[in-house]
């Protein structure tokens, strides 16, 4: 299953406990087990939009005239409701609740929380249902948690689960009833005239009767809802702040089997809705939906923001042939995450940019070939850990080290010299290399690199760096390993370190 952890939050009481919240400010609340329930406007007079648990043993519900339970219970109170308030309410708790995760959102009369990795701040995942629980309930708000793999998953639980529910595997909604997939009215009564219960009753029908049964429009609500509660479908959660995708998408009037010619326009319009809101796509996921109801998709990074039509199609190049189309496609939507990009002209002369031409090269390479990397540099002054190699299309953080500059060519591991004849303490003026004996014109340094303590073993030996070169011309990078007397470099077997005679290495080659 996904790694994704979804927590869906239900608040049941929401309209009557702010209501009850209210009174009780203004010093006007009813006793705690009166009969109150809040009314708003319906089509033929005032409906139930809430009840207090009062109200509810004298027979209330929501959704009900308020004549007509009035006429079953006189003794109710009546008060109006105010749902425009509720949903403000929502939108603050939606905000609220970002103190377990970056991503929360109002889910109808309850919110959702996509808590990611996040878990272990608080504790685990029980921990952190009972915090939230415990939180909402130190507000006055009663609330039902679960936290599951799948947004439809958490829904189903939170609502007709268990207290706190913890789901690592979708399945465990099986026993539930059918109302937990989150269908319209008619969708539920549909099923019911099925005889169909429980989610695993649905779920343990063939695909292929529930396709034709549930084809297309709103007959396929039940088989949609199913997909979405096992993570078939995808489910994000979006912050109601959060900007709208950049998308484009196709509708075909006849199914194709290959939808690579309609590509080119799919890009176009893409860019240039990218182009109005002034961004450029860094990530980019081609969605193919066949005519059975099934969805492929593809998903593509970029190194910079781009709004290239041209750049983008060739991203896909290749990678729709794998795609099998069953029946054929009859919708392409291509969507992007998109980041700012400002308008950019060629200089006086005419000249591109060629940092954006590497960056497009580097996205076909890393299309087509899956493992580029790139070096990056890395916060150290010993060389071999001054950089490191990350994916093509990663992002890194910038590093700005004071350091003098490095040969254009280090070796990938130092290889160890023959000194001849050196200076005391200085550079070496006759060495042995690859079976030849090289004499020094001329040297500058020495730069000492001294060990990390936080990285290397104890007994590490300090580093003292020289440039050289030949009579012949040629500029060598070479260090000392180890001075004399550091007692460093051979260890006993008490565990005590005696001297050993410093060792000579070279590293880089300038030319």
């Amino acid at each position: 299953m996904t790694g994704r952890r979804i927590v869906s939050i239900w608040l049941p009481r929401l309209a009557i406990e702010r209501w009850w919240r209210m009174q009780e400010r203004d010093l006007d609340a009813p006793p705690d087990d009166a009969p109150v329930v809040l009314a708003v406007d319906g089509p033929h007079g005032p409906v139930i939009h809430a009840t207090a648990r009062g109200a509810e043993t004298s027979g209330a519900r929501v959704g009900q005239r308020v004549v007509e339970a009035r006429a079953a219970a006189p003794h109710l109170i009546v008060a109006w409701g105010d749902p425009s308030g509720d949903a403000a309410l929502l939108d603050r708790l939606a905000l609220w609740a970002r103190r377990w995760g970056p991503h929360a959102a109002v889910d109808g009369d309850g919110l959702v929380l996509d808590t990611t990795g996040a878990d272990h701040l608080f504790g685990g995942e029980a921990a952190m249902l009972a915090d939230i629980e415990g939180r909402l309930a130190n507000a006055g708000l009663s609330a039902r948690l679960a936290v599951a793999p799948t947004r439809g998953a958490a829904w189903a639980l939170s609502r007709f689960g268990p207290v706190r529910a913890v789901c690592h595997d979708p399945a465990a909604c099986a026993p539930l009833p059918v109302a937990a997939l989150r269908l319209s009215d008619d969708g539920a009564r549909t099923l019911s005239r099925l005889g169909l219960k429980t989610v695993g009753a649905l779920a343990d029908i063939p695909r292929s009767a529930l396709m034709r049964r549930f084809a297309k429009g709103r007959e396929a609500e039940p088989l949609v809802q199913l997909d979405r509660l096992f993570g078939r479908l995808p489910e994000p959660v979006a912050p109601a702040d959060a900007p709208d995708p950049a998308r484009a998408v196709i509708r075909l009037s006849e199914p194709v089997q290959d939808p690579t010619p309609h590509l080119p326009d799919l890009t176009r319009a893409l860019c240039a809705g990218l182009a109005r809101r002034g961004e450029g796509a860094r990530r980019l996921r081609l969605t193919l939906f066949r005519v059975d109801g099934e969805a492929r998709w593809v998903d593509q990074r970029t190194a910079r923001p781009t709004r290239d039509p041209d750049h983008m199609l060739r991203l896909f190049d290749g990678r729709l042939e794998g795609i099998d189309p069953d029946m054929g496609f009859d919708a392409l939507l291509l969507e992007a995450e998109a980041e700012r990009l400002d308008a950019a002209q060629p200089d006086l002369a005419g000249e591109v940019d060629q940092t954006e031409a590497l960056a497009q090269l580097i996205d076909r390479l890393a299309a087509r070939l899956r493992h580029v990397t790139r070096p990056v540099p890395r916060d150290s002054h010993v060389p071999e850990r001054a950089q490191a190699l990350v994916a093509a299309l990663g992002d890194a953080p910038a590093v700005a080290l004071d350091r003098p500059p490095r040969p254009p060519l280090l070796l990938e591991t130092p290889e160890e010299l023959r000194v001849l004849y050196a200076m005391p303490d200085g550079a070496p003026m006759r060495f042995r290399w690859r079976g030849q004996t090289l004499d020094v014109a001329r040297f500058a340094g020495p730069e000492r690199i001294a060990p990390e303590w936080w990285a290397d073993r104890a007994g590490t030996r300090v580093r003292d760096y020289w440039r050289v070169e030949d009579a012949r011309g040629r500029r060598f990078w070479i260090y000392r390993e180890g001075l004399h007397g550091d007692k460093r470099g051979l260890r006993d077997e008490d565990g005590t370190w005696r001297d050993a005679p410093p060792r000579w290495w070279l590293q880089g080659i300038s030319g």
